[in-house]
């Protein structure tokens, strides 16, 4: 594989162990988007309070910046629940390809409420949903079930970067 990627859900949906695989598999760093919140937004997630686009919009831009310094490619891990969000990526980075992990409300209040060592509480996920487009249907996106195990979705990733390539 060459070039960037992000692995985009809500949050639960297993942004993180797939993006950690993929990175794994095709020898890129992986940047863990979480990691690049402001301080204020983290407090902010913390509390229940959701976060607003102008809120996203320094992390969004830090996001593009590292994207746009790792020409070799780049696996990065972050919600991207709007359009708006996907295209200020993809500006930084022309032909990215997104993974978007789809899951529904249950399943994903669930995996978050069994997680004792995120700062995101289970009361966030509405929001989340709630904000959500789908980027079914945009350039270079891959539609995956998020509940699916990790091997299936490694494969399943990997397969349709493959044929990407060739395109």
């Amino acid at each position: 594989m060459t070039g960037s990627m992000v692995i985009m859900g809500v949050a639960g949906c297993g942004k993180s162990s797939l993006g950690a695989a993929i990175a794994r598999d095709h020898g890129l760093a992986l940047l863990e988007g979480d990691e690049r919140h402001s301080a204020a937004s983290l407090d902010k997630m913390r509390r229940g309070v959701p976060l607003t686009d102008a809120d996203r919009e320094g992390w969004l831009a830090t996001l593009a910046d590292e994207l746009a310094a790792q020409p070799q490619g780049l696996v990065v891990t972050c919600s991207a629940l709007r359009r708006a969000y996907r295209e200020r990526l993809r500006r930084a980075v022309p032909g990215l390809a997104i993974v978007f992990l789809e899951i529904g409300l249950l399943a994903a209040k669930a995996r978050v409420a069994a997680r004792s060592d995120h700062f995101f509480s289970a009361a966030m996920v509405d929001s989340q949903f709630a904000t959500l487009e789908s980027p079914v249907g945009e350039p270079r996106v891959l539609r995956v079930d998020a509940t699916e195990p990790l091997d299936t979705l490694r494969a399943e990733v990997t397969r349709w970067l493959q044929s990407e390539s060739t395109r």
